[in-house]
């Protein structure tokens, strides 16, 4: 890994339109005070922009570099090469050089992501994400505010991966707009408006091959899914949307429910009483939250869930992680 740290402008750059092209962005600073202002960001913030040189992060730059004087927001530019392409340091002086451009600084570094996902045993998609997430708390001062650059269409992708993953309610509620001081204030926006925003005021923008490359069960989804989807039912993708903020309501109600339900049926030697046991969508709920992070598979989960009702004494259950769950007179221990 070899961090780059804070930038002046790099020579050689692609062509940052802002150095040549008068900046009218006007369209992607409304799309984007849009969502912070959801969001309630204070004038004055410290704002770290995710920046890979796509067309969606290069909407948050332009944006936000429109919007941000009025609202006194201090902007930093944050971009991580990924080391997977033989072109991608040419992302991250294109990035620099349209960052200096507009004044801002900009932090860099390059990561070996296919080193990173061969050494965690993580899909070369989880382990770039995980990678990015590091970097750009790393590079967040104290107090700052992380932006990325989801959109509502990022958001349906997740629905449908998740989905077709079997997942249940938590993975149906999409990308939340924040998380901690992450915030993604153009979720409410759709990827082709902001293209067209981008190209009519003139502004170049990266494009990752590997975005197209059908391998990756996202890809698929972006490029057939959803395009049949909207076809089928011309606005499916904010369909999505809807159902993913309503299932996050219920998901939070459910999760409220569940530990007040945790608590008690928590004993004062640290076990559940699981006597009169809950419904199983109460009860798998209070057993997650009682295991902690990180979650156990839904099989284990399901297997303590069984010997936890059942009559059988005496029950253990791996739950992962070095962690087992005792059952024994419908009281469980989870160590």
């Amino acid at each position: 890994m070899a961090e780059q740290g804070t930038h002046e402008p790099l020579a050689g750059g692609s062509n940052p339109p802002s150095a040549t092209n008068p900046l009218t962005p006007d369209g992607l600073a409304a799309a984007l005070a849009r969502g912070t202002d959801a969001l309630v960001i204070p004038d004055g913030a410290s704002i770290v922009l995710a920046v890979s040189g796509g067309p969606d992060s290069m909407a948050l730059l332009h944006g936000a570099a429109v919007a941000g004087p009025d609202r006194h927001w201090r902007l930093t530019v944050a971009h991580l090469d990924h080391g997977l392409r033989p072109d991608s340091a040419d992302d991250a002086t294109f990035v620099t050089d349209v960052a200096a451009a507009l004044s801002l600084p900009t932090e860099v570094r390059r990561t070996d992501v296919a080193a990173l996902a061969r050494s965690e045993g993580r899909s070369i998609e989880d382990a770039g994400r995980e990678a990015r997430y590091r970097f750009l708390h790393e590079v967040a001062p104290d107090g700052a505010l992380i932006a990325t650059a989801h959109t509502a269409d990022d958001a349906a992708e997740t629905v449908l991966m998740n989905l077709m993953r079997g997942s249940g309610l938590a993975g149906v509620r999409g990308i939340p707009p924040r998380r901690g001081r992450v915030i993604r204030p153009l979720l409410g926006e759709r990827r082709a408006t902001l293209r067209a925003l981008l190209d009519a005021a003139a502004i170049d923008y990266r494009l990752d091959p590997s975005n197209d490359d059908p391998a990756f069960l996202r890809n698929r989804i972006r490029g057939e899914l959803l395009p049949m989807l909207e076809d089928l039912r011309p606005g499916a993708v904010d369909r999505i949307g809807q159902f993913a903020r309503l299932a996050a309501d219920d998901d939070a109600l459910l999760g409220e429910i569940a530990a007040a339900e945790l608590a008690r049926r928590t004993t004062a030697e640290g076990e559940l009483d699981w006597h009169d046991p809950p419904g199983p969508a109460l009860g798998r709920r209070v057993l997650r939250l009682a295991i902690g992070e990180a979650a156990p598979s839904a099989e284990r989960l399901e297997a303590l869930l069984r010997a936890a009702g059942g009559d059988r004494g005496g029950a253990r259950v791996e739950l992962g992680g070095g962690r087992t769950a005792t059952v024994e007179g419908r009281r469980i221990r989870i160590g």
